[in-house]
């Protein structure tokens, strides 16, 4: 794996998302606003700011880019979520009723796109759909199943089910079946008789607050990571689950991407994405690499006494009374410089043209974070992946 392309785009990043041919990005400079840039994630690429989307009063939490009908949606931290549509010149909002008290922290639209759902600080989780009488997008509120903030929500393939995270240190899947709004469930699905907000399954493996849940390609895993630096894998989502926990040793995560069913990402405070995969013959899932190249092998070794490192300086400059900044040995090299928040995918082996060609393994992904560069890393030659996508 390489780094095909970086670039510095702000101070910090709050989140990104890219438009279904991978020519245009938007993303939160950690403002209110959310600016839209042309350009593809090739490395002789020349970015211009297109649009600067403006209608939120604080801080942009989250953004999501719908591949098929071209909607993006927004949620902020002044309690609102926006949908926008494009009319040919401009890129028009439409405001959703959520209903909310506290910040709204994270979105993502269904596999569907009939859909998205919305998790905030007011403890519950919003799930939208368009009201076609009334002409608006409204929710159904899931209240009362959160002990905190909700920092993550991710859809299950089968558009029926939502994981979503906690700071209450537990992931959780409920039914987000909505009446008049999906199509009659097929009797040989999972959890048929669950009804919208009941929930499914919780999950009490993390020690500090969980992030960045995701589910793999074909709904049969769920992972999710916690701040005491661990990552959580279950599979066989049911009655009766298997979970394996994998304790990192290095700093905590804060985000993760499945890249097929065997194989996933994750970044965060270390700055440098990880790799991990399972063992098919003993199902057990392993770190395998760092995944910057250029700096793995001096990464490996400072990465384990980071902590260690930390702590001593902290308890050196509690002893002396001072409160310099900290510096860590960790930047040096790396890609990144500061941690990872977001990893978004860019190219499906098993997609082309919006058409499935098989099983879907991510040969492209981009992250940012809070040094507000964009990284673009590739498995495989980006040039011959994007010859096959018509831009």
């Amino acid at each position: 794996m390489a780094v095909v392309a970086s670039h510095h785009i702000a101070q910090s990043i709050t989140a990104h998302a890219w438009n279904a041919t991978l020519s245009m990005i938007a993303l939160c400079p950690n403002t209110s606003e959310v600016h839209i840039y042309t350009g593809t994630p090739a490395p002789d690429s020349v970015w211009k700011k297109a649009f600067v989307l403006q209608k939120h009063d604080q801080l942009v939490s989250g953004i999501d880019w719908a591949p098929i009908s071209n909607y993006i949606v927004t949620c902020s931290h002044d309690r609102n979520s926006y949908v926008w549509s494009f009319d040919g010149t401009q890129w028009q909002p439409t405001l959703v009723i959520l209903r909310l008290n506290r910040a709204a922290i994270s979105v993502d639209w269904s596999p569907k796109e009939n859909k998205f759902v919305v998790g905030s600080g007011a403890k519950s989780v919003c799930v939208c759909y368009y009201e076609a009488d009334n002409n608006w997008w409204v929710s159904k509120i899931i209240r009362k199943k959160h002990g905190s903030t909700v920092t993550g929500v991710a859809w299950h393939p089968n558009n029926l089910l939502i994981a979503t995270t906690s700071t209450d240190c537990k992931c959780r899947v409920f039914s987000a079946y909505i009446k008049g709004v999906d199509s009659k469930i097929n009797p040989g699905t999972t959890f048929i008789d669950t009804k919208f907000g009941e929930q499914v399954l919780q999950l009490d493996l993390a020690f500090g607050w969980s992030f960045g849940v995701k589910w793999s390609p074909t709904g049969n895993s769920l992972a999710y990571v916690g701040h005491d630096s661990t990552l959580h894998i279950v599979s066989n989502i049911g009655p009766t689950p298997s979970h394996q926990t994998i304790n990192l040793r290095q700093l905590p995560l804060r985000d993760i991407l499945f890249i097929s069913e065997t194989r996933l990402v994750g970044g965060g405070f270390d700055c440098n994405p990880m790799l991990f995969e399972i063992d098919p013959k003993r199902g057990v899932w392993t770190f395998v690499k760092f995944v910057d190249e250029a700096k793995s092998s001096t990464h490996d070794l400072k990465s384990s006494t980071l902590f260690l490192e930390a702590m001593g300086r902290f308890h050196g400059q509690t002893r002396r009374g001072t409160h310099e900044a900290f510096e860590t040995s960790r930047a040096s090299g790396l890609a990144h410089d500061n941690c990872i928040t977001c990893i978004v995918p860019l190219i499906s082996a098993g997609e082309v043209n919006g058409q499935e060609t098989g099983e879907k393994v991510v040969q492209a992904f981009s992250t940012s974070g809070v040094d507000g560069r964009l990284i673009i890393w590739s498995f495989s030659n980006i040039t011959e992946l994007l010859a096959k996508l018509q831009i």
